[in-house]
């Protein structure tokens, strides 16, 4: 997959509804409305895209937004029909989202790669027939017990939590001008390296 392919489209994952708006399974959408408010931004809801959906001017470029509003585990209807609408490739997508393989207070970019168990990206991937999209992954860390992982995910961060993850998405601000531009290796280097090999925790 190329490195220097330009963001046409970013989606950020979560579940739709107020009682799910601040569970750690929603800190995809949380972070691409943060992103949408620093430029005063709005989406409006259209059917035909399962979503909220808009376009927006990021560091001088245009950008297709979404954030689904199917649940978690239908995310891929959402995407694909905007993908197909607007004949945007996979290598052109940004999907911003949860990750329990990355602690709390830690953020990754990845350029592609399987769901590793995330419902979203799953269907994601099944709805694009590819897994070449890039991923902004914001960890949420994980549960003692795989058992409680339904629960887990669905709770909201503790305050300590909230400032860490606070901390991770400014991070990923900062780079995000690199990511839009295509410049996924630049934007990489830089996030890995200021984040560090503990992620600051």
């Amino acid at each position: 997959m190329s490195g220097n392919t330009p963001i046409q489209l970013i989606v950020g994952l979560g579940n739709p509804g107020k009682e799910y708006r601040e569970s750690r399974h929603n800190l995809g959408m949380s972070f691409v409305q943060q992103l949408l408010n620093s430029v005063s931004a709005h989406l409006s809801h259209e059917r035909k895209f399962h979503g909220d959906f808009g376009k927006a001017f990021f560091f001088s470029h245009e950008v297709h937004v979404l954030l689904p509003t199917t649940f978690m585990n239908l995310s891929g209807q959402a995407v694909r029909a905007v993908a197909e609408f607007y004949k945007i490739p996979p290598e052109a997508m940004l999907v911003v989202h949860d990750d329990m393989d990355l602690p709390v207070g830690a953020v990754q970019l990845k350029k592609e790669g399987g769901h590793g168990g995330h419902n979203g990206l799953r269907d994601i991937i099944r709805c694009l027939g590819s897994s070449h999209f890039s991923r902004l992954r914001i960890g949420i860390g994980h549960p003692v017990s795989k058992s409680d992982v339904g629960d887990y995910v669905l709770e909201r961060l503790s305050k300590k939590e909230q400032i860490l993850v606070e901390d991770a998405m400014q991070k990923a601000m900062i780079v995000l001008p690199d990511v839009i531009a295509g410049e996924l290796d630049k934007a990489m280097q830089r996030l890995h390296s200021e984040s560090g090999e503990n992620y600051g925790l």
